[in-house]
C-alpha cells in the first residue's frame, strides 16, 4: 500500500510538470523518491560546484529523539539518496541553514535539543562543495546562527545571521553578526513589536535600497509578516512593525535577485500553511505584487527556502505535506504581476502599525 501510495504521487507531480500551470515554472519535482524516514521539514538549499546541494530534518516526526540533519545532492539532473550527515544521542535535531562564505567554503547551522526553548546550534564546515564535512563544534552559549533562513553575507565578508527565541512568553529577533566565518560573534540590539512581546522569529535578510538592510519575519497572533531595518550593517534595528501580507505563523523566506527585485515565498493565508505564494517587490521591500502561486490545493505546503543560481534561475524548496521536500525551478523574466486574487492585501505597502 504505501508504494502503491508513492507511485500515484509520483505520477501526479509528473502529470503536474508535464502541464505546468505557469511558464515561468520550468521544472517542479519531489527530491525523494524512497525517503528512510516517514517525516522531513524545514530545508535549506545552496549551489555547489557539483551542484545543488539540500538539506533538512527526518525521521518518524518533528521532535521525536530519532531525527538528524540529512543532505539530498543534486547529481545530472537527478537526486540521489538521502546522506545522514549529523545527529545527537537520543535528542533530535533541527533547522538546518547553508550559507557559502566569498571564498567557496560551506558552512551547515543546525540545532540540536529537546525543543526550540532548549536546543543549542552547531556549525559544521565544508571546503568541497559538501562532500566532506568536519566535526560539529557547539556555538557559544546566547549565539545560535541563522535560526531558519540563509544569512546574508556583506561585501566586507561581515555574515549576518537572523536568528530568534521562542520562550515562555517572549517571541523575538536579533541578527548574530560573524566578520571571521564564524570564529567570533557579536550581537545585534533586540528586535520586537512594540507591546506584543510574542510576536516574531524567523526572519529573513536582504539589501533593501542604499545603505539599508530589511528583513521579513514570522509572526505570532499578528496575523501578517512582520519588517524591520537596519543602517548600520545590521549592527541596530528599528521596532518591528506589521505589513500586509498575511502569515499563519509559519516560516518565509526572500531572496534579492541580480537586477535588484525581492522574490518573497510565503503562505497567502492567516490560519493555513496553503496556499504557497511567490511575490515580488521592486522598491526594496516597501510594497509588493504578488507573481506565482506554488501550491493551492488542500494540504501543509510550508518552510521555503529561496535562491538565485548563477545562471539567473529561482529555486525553490519546501514542506511537502511533511514527507518530502518539493523543488521548484523558476525563471524570474517569465513572472508577470497581479497573479493574485487578493491583490489589495499583496499590493499594499507596509502599515505603520498592526492594526491597519
Amino acid at each position: 500500500m504505501k508504494n502503491m501510495l508513492k507511485r500515484s504521487i509520483f505520477i501526479l507531480l509528473l502529470f503536474s510538470t508535464l502541464y505546468a500551470r505557469d511558464a515561468a515554472i520550468l521544472h517542479e519535482e519531489l527530491i525523494l523518491s524512497d525517503p528512510p524516514f516517514s517525516f522531513c521539514h524545514a530545508s535549506t538549499l545552496v549551489e555547489t560546484e557539483k551542484g545543488l546541494l539540500v538539506g533538512y530534518f527526518g525521521g518518524e516526526d518533528e521532535g521525536s529523539p530519532d531525527v538528524p540533519i540529512y543532505l539530498s545532492r543534486e547529481q545530472n539532473g537527478r537526486w540521489l539518496s538521502p546522506e545522514k550527515v549529523a545527529s545527537a544521542r537520543e535528542t533530535p535535531c533541527w533547522n538546518p541553514v547553508f550559507s557559502k562564505l566569498a571564498d567557496g567554503e560551506l558552512l551547515l547551522f543546525y540545532r540540536a535539543g529537546k525543543s526550540p526553548r532548549s536546543w543549542s546550534s552547531f556549525l559544521m564546515r565544508s571546503h568541497g562543495s559538501g562532500m566532506r564535512w568536519s566535526e560539529p563544534t557547539i556555538l557559544p552559549a546566547g549565539v545560535l546562527g541563522p535560526i531558519k533562513n540563509k544569512p546574508l553575507l556583506l561585501d566586507d565578508g561581515t555574515l549576518l545571521c537572523g536568528t530568534s527565541v521562542e520562550s515562555y512568553l517572549a517571541w523575538g529577533c536579533w541578527v548574530d553578526i560573524t566578520q571571521d566565518g564564524g570564529a567570533s560573534w557579536v550581537k545585534s540590539t533586540p528586535i520586537n513589536v512594540a507591546d506584543q512581546s510574542n510576536g516574531i522569529i524567523q526572519p529573513t535578510l536582504f539589501h533593501s535600497s542604499g545603505k539599508t538592510i530589511r528583513m521579513l519575519t514570522r509572526s505570532k497572533n499578528i496575523g501578517y509578516i512582520c519588517t524591520s531595518t537596519s543602517d548600520d550593517k545590521g549592527r541596530s534595528w528599528t521596532a518591528a512593525i506589521a505589513t500586509k501580507l498575511p502569515n499563519p505563523n509559519s516560516g518565509i523566506d526572500a531572496v534579492r535577485a541580480k537586477d535588484g527585485c525581492i522574490f518573497l515565498v510565503y503562505n497567502h493565508s492567516q490560519s493555513s500553511r496553503t496556499p504557497l505564494n511567490v511575490t515580488l517587490s521592486k522598491d526594496g521591500g516597501k510594497s509588493w505584487d504578488s507573481v506565482l502561486t506554488l501550491e493551492e490545493g488542500p494540504g501543509s505546503y510550508s518552510y521555503p527556502a529561496i535562491i538565485q543560481t548563477r545562471d539567473g534561475l529561482l529555486h525553490i524548496t519546501y514542506s511537502w505535506n511533511g514527507s518530502n521536500i518539493k523543488h521548484v525551478v523558476i525563471d524570474p523574466s517569465e513572472l508577470k504581476e497581479s497573479r493574485n486574487p487578493d491583490q489589495s492585501i499583496s499590493k499594499a505597502f507596509i502599515s505603520s502599525n498592526l492594526s491597519s
